[in-house]
């Protein structure tokens, strides 16, 4: 069976960025649970927050009396370091920058961003709200998995995938915000802010901003334990813009391709469906060279396929994908400085006509891709094999979205037609998809990933033959 995960995330409040763990929802005696590094006490739950990776590591080490001491793989944790337990990309959230994000045009980034700090706000306030169990609504109620546990001395939440926070209670302005439709539609995603109509919601989502979200920051800050749990003080905590100087030291100041399979000690028994690209590089250069490449409107893509790993380009010309390649065959790179001394040459390829690539071509900007511009096929192999052995309930169908995103674009750019006819709503991968896009955490069943399995391994097989690895 697949094994549940821990997660280190980063919130940043009042120019302080806070580090702590998440366990999203796993599976146990038959119920789903979800959990932060917390305790309550005197009827109140609070998440502790430390000021550096390391801090929140030493706590790790020497502390159980916390919600997470029981989970399934607590005893890995115990052992990572502070580059272990550093937050990636996707698990940083910004909780003061919601304003400047609204304020911008409703793109992809844009939209997902508040998309997910909106969705974390929500799950802290699930997880955090000790109400009496008669004050919550069904889909909240809170449920023990053993004699030993006691509701009230207990921060972990039964959340099933359609909860949601109570009116009234004590996140109530949080409530009032997610119920807002206009906040409903960042789930969507971007085409829910497309057109005349979506730019009315997308000024929606900003004026529901307005009116509420000081209101849930400090319904969320009382929860907020910014002492690690009576381990650190708020003097300890460097700014935001500090904390992310620090982590660039922390980090290997060196680009690097790991090795295949090579991860952090102990990273893939804490996130078992959630490993690290290929491509490595500290978030600040990433963010950096982001600036360039979005400027021009070609962004590198890491794509991962049994055969190997590799970075390569893609813009959209027209809403259709186009790759460096020819011929629809699609170039693939070992490092981004191979791809880069590439993009100084003069090979034809499909992407010399855009009227940025001499931008590209002349650039020393390094062609580092984003977290939502690595599509790792292999990974959602695995899941769905766990899943088809019997892992029920421990995965999303949102695991689904991302790998099928850049399958998507390489078939449409290699005419790859039977990939589309895989993915089509009347089959058993389609149907997946499609439920992906409606119900993201709806639990994959073991039954269906038999199905959705095998086509999932043609769809590789024939994305692997467009890929041509160079070097």
């Amino acid at each position: 069976m697949a094994r549940p995960s821990i997660v280190p995330i980063a919130l940043t409040v009042d120019d302080r960025t806070g580090y702590t763990l998440w366990a999203p929802p796993w599976e146990e005696d038959g119920e789903e649970w979800q959990a932060f590094l917390g305790t309550s006490e005197d009827d109140r739950a609070s998440v502790h927050l430390f000021p550096t990776p390391a801090a929140l590591a030493a706590f790790c080490r020497t502390r159980t009396d916390h919600d997470l001491a029981d989970h399934p793989v607590w005893p890995v944790v115990v052992g990572l370091g502070a580059a272990d337990l550093t937050p990636d990309d996707d698990h940083r959230y910004d909780l003061d920058g919601v304003y400047d994000i609204a304020a911008e045009n409703p793109d992809r980034w844009a939209v997902e961003e508040l998309a997910a700090t909106v969705d974390i706000v929500s799950r802290l306030a699930e997880c955090l709200d000790t109400g009496d169990e008669d004050d919550l609504t069904d889909d909240e109620e809170l449920t023990d998995t053993d004699d030993d546990r006691d509701v009230d001395a207990d921060v972990e939440l039964d959340r099933r995938p359609d909860a949601e926070v109570e009116r009234g209670g004590e996140f109530g302005s949080l409530a009032e915000l997610v119920a807002r439709p206009e906040i409903g539609s960042l789930g969507l995603g971007v085409d829910a802010f497309v057109g005349r109509a979506g730019e009315d919601a997308w000024l929606g989502v900003g004026a529901a901003l307005d009116d509420l979200w000081e209101d849930v920051l400090e319904e969320l800050g009382a929860h907020l334990d910014w002492t690690g749990g009576g381990t650190v003080a708020l003097a300890d905590y460097p700014s935001a813009e500090e904390a992310a100087e620090a982590e660039d030291d922390l980090a290997d100041e060196d680009v690097d391709v790991a090795p295949t399979g090579a991860t952090a000690a102990g990273a893939t028994p804490v996130s078992a469906i959630a490993r690290p690209g290929r491509i490595r590089a500290n978030p600040s250069q990433v963010a950096e060279a982001a600036k360039f490449w979005e400027a021009v409107g070609i962004l590198p893509v890491e794509v991962v396929v049994p055969e190997g790993a590799g970075v390569t380009l893609r813009c959209y010309v027209e809403d259709e994908a186009r790759f460096l390649g020819r011929n629809g065959e699609v170039f693939v790179f070992p490092s981004p400085e191979q791809l880069t001394r590439f993009c100084a040459g003069d090979e034809e390829h499909d992407l010399t006509e855009i009227a940025s690539w001499p931008e590209v071509a002349d650039t020393d900007t390094p062609p580092l891709p984003a977290e939502q511009d690595r599509y790792d096929l292999t990974e959602l192999t695995d899941v769905m094999a766990e899943v088809a052995d019997g892992a029920a309930g421990l995965v999303p169908h949102r695991a689904i979205a991302q790998p099928v995103e850049g399958v998507r674009d390489i078939a449409e750019y290699a005419g790859l037609d039977r990939v589309e006819q895989l993915l089509r709503p009347t089959e058993p991968l389609g149907r997946a998809v499609a439920r992906a896009e409606v119900e993201p955490d709806a639990p994959l069943r073991a039954e269906d990933a038999a199905a959705v399995r095998a086509a999932w391994d043609e769809v590789v097989t024939q994305v692997s033959g467009a890929l041509v690895f160079r070097d």
